[in-house]
């Protein structure tokens, strides 16, 4: 969004550049204040977020030595029009700085240089693994893994005894594939070194703010809420599960009977690609209560499957009974025959074939659960298992959620109704 031109800021105990040929607002001012390592500029639509992190990643280029990056999960993302890339031309050109096309970077008279660049796939972090910054800007948090922005403090360090500070600069709305974790990151988690920075569009005097609002008026009521009230507890649901449902306890019983259900996958995650997950959930049941004990989650080749399977029945012990989705057609046979005879002779198996959709078949899950009748047993799980649960069947994976619809028919259906919830 467009602001107006203005002199550069002296009377301000702040870094400042002659590069930077705006005023900022009040908010934008408060972000570039911020003494702390991490920060997030986050809420609503149009308060200046982008401007705010341009803003911040000019801000030292005046000191020799400089380097900062600032980065969007896609390049097209930056060189849209209006975009980051497409402003800093917009500011930068015609005056003394040097663009380099090829390395999609900017070079001062000082030496100081700040990059553009991307992080489209997960292993596309590693290409600066050799790279060194003082300002790693994030645009657009939300679009981002949590893996690939943490890996990016790896990147951050400066020469001894600078007066560069190192700054990790985030800017987003709510939403997204990232909302849980950074939601969890900025707002749940405290800490005195990363601070979150709520922005709204009343922050922002430079843009048409009525006809912006008629715009957004136009979205679908959750997206609405995050866009124009910055709401990160708005969050597109399914229409299944609640987390509230579902009770976090430290331990079961004793007496549980226990079934093991795998809901099976058998690719790789590639660049660009977001497979299914081999998911393995442990279930038991005492006195008419359900106890999701454990979930095994995993992606890879079948051989890799193979192993997690074998490996958490040896964990389970031999005393739990274990189920698995056995696919349509003469695969599916066969897959279940070379489990039972290869990878789990000796263990209680078999393979159950499915019917009907996954959403038909998580019903009487989602009825257990909304009576308060399934707890989950305290672990590193419970979070994936819930995000999943709660965005069911909406969500990019259900393998979790089918998991325990079959591991609740085992329990309570043909052979095995001697331990099921009638008892």
């Amino acid at each position: 969004m467009g602001q107006s031109k203005s002199q550069p800021i002296t009377e301000l105990k702040l870094a400042w550049s002659n590069y930077i040929p705006v005023q900022p607002t009040s908010k934008q001012l408060a972000f570039l204040l911020l003494p702390t390592l991490e920060a997030l500029f986050g809420g609503s639509a149009g308060p200046g977020k982008s401007i705010g992190l341009l803003m911040a990643g000019l801000q030292y280029v005046d000191y020799p030595n400089y380097a900062g990056i600032i980065l969007r999960r896609t390049f097209s993302e930056l060189t849209k029009a209006g975009a980051l890339l497409d402003r800093s031309h917009e500011w930068l050109d015609g005056t003394n700085v040097q663009w380099k096309e090829a390395e999609h970077t900017f070079h001062f008279p000082s030496g100081a240089s700040l990059a553009f660049g991307f992080l489209q796939y997960e292993a596309d972090k590693y290409q600066y693994q050799s790279a060194e910054y003082q300002f790693v800007g994030v645009d657009e948090l939300t679009e981002f893994t949590e893996t690939q922005y943490r890996f990016m403090f790896s990147r951050l360090r400066r020469l001894k005894d600078s007066d560069i500070p190192i700054r990790m600069r985030a800017a987003s709305n709510p939403g997204n594939i990232g909302h849980e974790w950074v939601k969890q990151r900025f707002m749940t988690e405290k800490s005195d070194d990363r601070i979150f920075l709520p922005a709204r569009l009343s922050d922002n005097p430079h843009i048409d703010q009525a006809e912006y609002i008629k715009s957004l008026d136009q979205l679908d009521p959750i997206t609405r809420l995050q866009l124009l009230n910055g709401d990160w507890s708005a969050r597109q649901g399914g229409n299944k599960f609640r987390r509230e449902w579902f009770e976090i306890v430290d331990t079961a019983p004793a007496d549980c009977q226990k079934v093991r259900r795998w809901d099976m996958a058998a690719t790789e995650p590639k660049l660009g690609k977001d497979p299914d997950w081999t998911a393995g959930l442990l279930l038991g049941k005492s006195k008419g209560t359900l106890y999701i004990l454990d979930i095994k989650r995993f992606r890879g080749t079948p051989g890799a499957n193979e192993a997690l399977v074998r490996q958490t029945a040896e964990l389970d012990g031999r005393g739990v009974k274990i189920r698995m989705e056995q696919e349509p057609g003469s695969s599916g046979v066969k897959m279940i025959d070379d489990y039972r005879r290869r990878v789990l002779m000796g263990w209680d198996f078999d393979g159950v074939p499915s019917t009907g959709s996954k959403e038909v078949r998580a019903n009487p899950v989602a009825s257990q659960a909304e009576a308060g009748n399934i707890k989950l047993v305290r672990g590193p799980w419970i979070n994936a298992f819930l995000d999943e649960s709660e965005l069911f069947p909406n969500g990019s994976h259900d393998d979790q959620v089918d998991a325990l619809s079959g591991a609740l028919a085992d329990m309570t259906s043909g052979r095995e109704y001697a331990f099921g919830l009638s008892r």
